[in-house]
């Protein structure tokens, strides 16, 4: 054989040899959608999960800050302060006033029993002088002088029972103020309302906040999910509480159980993160998968968000599901 000949034979294998590369290549990169039996539908995503921003009600200075990213808190734990000086300054004026309305209610009321004795003394005084009048015992005068008197003390009973009104008023704008400062004293101890994750912590212990301010964000590892999307054929199949499967690339051997918690009402062109122009071009429904609650607290310290993968939907429940997409977890 001439050297052109083996030069050539040597490429042509080459050449064979790099087709048949670019095969076995493909055929491992292919999506698995594309060789799932028709109930079943897929659809790549990350996992995602709710966050919680925990901040302030009112201004002022963080005091201390407890906890630090990364650590589990459960619900109704205190992860930050803030300093009260202030609120606890008010307080007391507020529980001063309190005790000053109720000592004025106090000699109000007294005025009023006052006011009732002079009252019924002008009055029992005005009906002896009418009857001395009738008798001819007394003057015209004196009757009008007794009349007058009593006039006077039931318009001071009037006003001494006004005042009673005005104590009273007194007192409870002064509960009103003792309870709107106790409850922004309340609301500078700074706890989540959720268990999870500590994602961020965005302030430190002297920093003075605004209203509004953040100091951290929890991650809750409770509510975990993947928005995937399906195209129209597929989404119509779905419902919401259909058995779904996820499997995320950073662990390919496990498959985690969960359902379809949303299916959108409204189609949509593919979002970017679909690279292939032909997927672009196809209407598509966003689908969330959730996964189990339950589950998910016996591995809510594996909890992470970002990761991606692939999820699976069983259109048509009365088929089973494959055997590659049969549950399996970790065991610890």
């Amino acid at each position: 054989m001439s050297s052109h000949r083996k030069t050539f034979a040597i490429r042509t294998a080459l050449i064979l040899a790099v087709i048949a590369a670019v095969a076995v290549v493909t055929w491992m990169l292919m999506p698995k959608g594309e060789t799932l039996p028709e109930h079943i539908g897929s659809g790549n995503g990350r996992i995602e999960a709710t966050e919680v921003d925990i901040a302030t009600r009112i201004a002022g200075r963080l005091e201390s800050f407890d906890v630090r990213e990364g650590d589990m808190v459960e619900p109704g734990q205190l992860l930050a302060v803030m300093d009260t000086d202030e609120l606890e300054a008010r307080l007391a004026s507020a529980e001063a006033n309190l005790n000053q309305a109720e000592q004025s209610r106090l000699l109000a009321e007294a005025t009023v029993a006052q006011r009732q004795s002079e009252l019924r003394y002008a009055r029992a005084e005005l009906e002896r002088i009418e009857q001395l009048v009738d008798r001819g015992h007394a003057s015209q005068e004196q009757l009008d002088r007794s009349r007058t008197s009593a006039e006077t003390a039931n318009a001071a009973l009037q006003a001494a029972k006004v005042q009673v009104t005005s104590a009273q008023a007194g007192i409870e704008a002064a509960h009103a103020s003792i309870r709107q400062i106790q409850t922004n004293i309340d609301d500078s101890q700074l706890s989540t309302p959720i268990g999870g994750r500590v994602l961020y912590r965005l302030a430190e212990p002297g920093e003075v906040l605004a209203a509004g301010g953040k100091v951290a964000t929890i991650l809750d590892v409770t509510d975990v999910y993947m928005t995937i999307f399906l195209p129209t054929d597929q989404a119509g199949r779905v419902r919401v509480g259909s058995e779904a499967r996820i499997i995320l690339d950073a662990v390919p051997d496990y498959v985690v159980p969960a359902k379809v918690s949303f299916v959108a009402a409204e189609a949509q062109f593919t979002p970017k993160s679909v690279e292939t122009r032909s997927e672009r071009e196809k209407l598509m429904f966003r689908v969330r998968i959730r996964i189990n609650p339950e589950l998910l607290q016996a591995y809510r310290d594996r909890v992470k968000t970002g990761v991606p993968g692939e999820a699976y939907v069983r259109l048509d429940e009365s088929q089973p599901w494959p055997e590659d997409l049969q549950v399996s977890l970790p065991n610890d």
